[in-house]
């Protein structure tokens, strides 16, 4: 990888999300990385600091939904700053499920992400 990254840097990311394949996805983030999640107790969410805690909660989405997958991603890269819109969708333990557009809002540094905003839209979720 370069010092910069590119939108398809980001789009191999996403592929790597939906193959629940935690190395391929943290290639791009960097040790000090922080992620803000779509929902939890703050303002931002929850706040995920270090590659370590985040490569954790990643997989633990995962194992939460094995099914979690984000289709129709697409994403822009501008300087320091990226953007990924897509679709995410899965099935809870419950058997619920989620479908819902999304974006994440990155903040980037010598080619990785060193900070992700993930946003979702607050739909009812839906019978399996």
């Amino acid at each position: 990888m370069s010092d910069q990254l590119t939108a398809d840097d980001l789009a191999a990311t996403f592929d790597a999300f939906n193959r629940h394949d935690v190395d391929g996805v943290m290639k791009c983030f960097a040790d000090d990385c922080v992620f803000y999640t779509v929902g939890g107790p703050e303002v931002y969410g929850n706040k995920i600091e270090g590659a370590e805690a985040i490569a954790k909660a990643f997989s633990a989405i995962w194992a939460g939904m094995t099914d979690a997958h984000w289709d129709h991603h697409s994403h822009f890269v501008h300087g320091d700053r990226a953007v990924s819109e897509w679709v995410f969708s899965g099935t809870n333990a419950d058997g619920t499920r989620v479908e819902a557009q999304g974006a994440d809002l990155f903040s980037l540094r010598d080619g990785k992400i060193v900070a992700k905003q993930a946003f979702r839209k607050d739909r009812p979720l839906q019978k399996a």
